[in-house]
């Protein structure tokens, strides 16, 4: 758990480096609001690292001094790349270069989606089927724990330090993730790495299709697309939802902001350890309809106004139950991956469960438009069902742990 925690901070501080700092940075140095909106297309190879992660299961990196193996010896490049990527920012102006900014932002997204990829790998085949739910649910409170920060800390001492400095200590966060890369042992492996590239392509997705079928295959994908689909849309526009509540930003900032860091983080302890003892199917089923009941609270603040301590309860178990069904979904995609081509698999089910935020955060806003935000979080609610109607096929109630995908 332990190495759960370093490598989820360090996995965490490249993308909240883009999403916080990148965008403070360009702001105070004057670039317009237009041109710090298109930086947000940085962040596709959050999306599309599953297209190289076949490399990462195939090719183990050698260095005439070190065998660190594969997973740890690409976690350690990828670390390395992320810090020196950060690092550079500071030397350069937004003013004077701004394709060389947008060059080395585009760096950190892709070193640190890489690093995304072996990371998920070798905690899948580092931790016991049982020690999946708490895992990666330890994994990711310590990925949100690392906005902190990019988010604040760095911010703060902007307002003290030349850019060049601030940047090179965002970078010496990821020192604590190399040392521990350098401790830590190799997991076990599974089979023969793919002999070549063409079997590193096509190895997973054919282990995938012919496990149990491409019926099977095809319920799996659904599955990852639609448990969290209502979730994410009710989620999406909270922001701008407590303001037409009539909150104020004070408000929003203090309660809902607050509340929701600590029971998002309290969602996913909690639902970790509660996995180990019901297991992953079971965590699906009852986790999925709390966060139903969660998404309706949105409907009944909707209807009784702008009422504090309502937004502080409400929000405050919505988080919490994000937070269970996040550390549930988590581990069901790592129970689905084959030991085999671990890094291949996860890149892939996790980008295809990133599509709902995209569709939600292009969709959302017409939708309240056109019915109000009262029954578009009905709609959410509703929105969760295909997901949970799937899974008498996909995590059977009967069935504590899945079965795990043979070698």
């Amino acid at each position: 758990m332990l190495i759960c925690v370093f490598l989820g901070f360090t996995s965490g501080l490249p993308l909240f480096t883009l999403v916080y700092l990148v965008q403070a940075w360009l702001r105070s140095e004057g670039v317009n609001l237009k041109e710090i909106g298109l930086f947000a297309l940085i962040q596709f190879p959050y999306t599309w690292k599953f297209v190289w992660a076949p490399l990462m299961d195939r090719y183990v990196p050698r260095l005439p001094f070190w065998r660190p193996g594969r997973r740890r010896g690409w976690m350690l490049c990828t670390q390395l790349l992320v810090a020196g990527a950060i690092a550079s920012l500071g030397f350069v102006s937004p003013r004077d270069a701004i394709w060389t900014v947008a060059a080395l932002t585009a760096l950190v997204a892709f070193f640190g989606a890489s690093q995304d990829i072996v990371i998920d790998a070798y905690r899948r085949e580092l931790l016991a089927d049982t020690e999946q739910g708490l895992g990666n649910a330890v994994h990711v409170n310590a990925y949100k724990v690392a906005a902190l920060v990019p988010g604040s800390l760095s911010l703060i001492l902007s307002d003290h330090l030349p850019w060049t400095a601030v940047f090179v200590v965002t970078a010496a966060f990821m020192l604590p993730g190399m040392a521990l890369t350098l401790l830590v042992r190799e997991p076990q492996v599974h089979g023969a790495p793919p002999k070549n590239l063409r079997d590193a392509l096509v190895q997973p997705l054919a282990e995938f299709v012919t496990r149990d079928g491409l019926g099977a295959a095809l319920l799996v994908l659904a599955f990852i697309f639609l448990y969290k689909l209502g979730d994410t849309m009710a989620t999406t526009l909270s922001t701008s939802f407590f303001l037409d509540l009539g909150f104020n930003k004070t408000e929003i900032g203090v309660i809902a902001k607050t509340t929701a860091f600590w029971a998002s983080l309290a969602g996913g302890i909690v639902g970790g350890a509660w996995l180990v003892k019901i297991g992953i199917a079971r965590g699906l089923w009852i986790f999925g309809f709390v966060q139903i009941v969660s998404t309706l609270g949105f409907a009944w603040l909707a209807k009784i106004g702008p009422s504090p301590a309502a937004l502080g309860l409400i929000y405050g178990f919505e988080t919490f139950a994000t937070g269970l069904t996040l550390a549930a979904f988590t581990a069901y995609i790592a129970s689905t991956t084959d030991p085999r081509y671990t890094a291949t698999q996860f890149a892939l089910f996790t980008s295809l469960a990133s599509v709902p935020r995209t569709l939600a955060s292009a969709a959302s806003g017409y939708a309240v438009a056109k019915i109000g935000w009262f029954d578009y979080f009905l709609v959410c609610a509703a929105l969760a069902a295909p997901g949970m109607l799937l899974l008498p096929k996909i995590a059977p109630w009967r069935e504590r742990e899945l079965q795990r995908p043979t070698e």
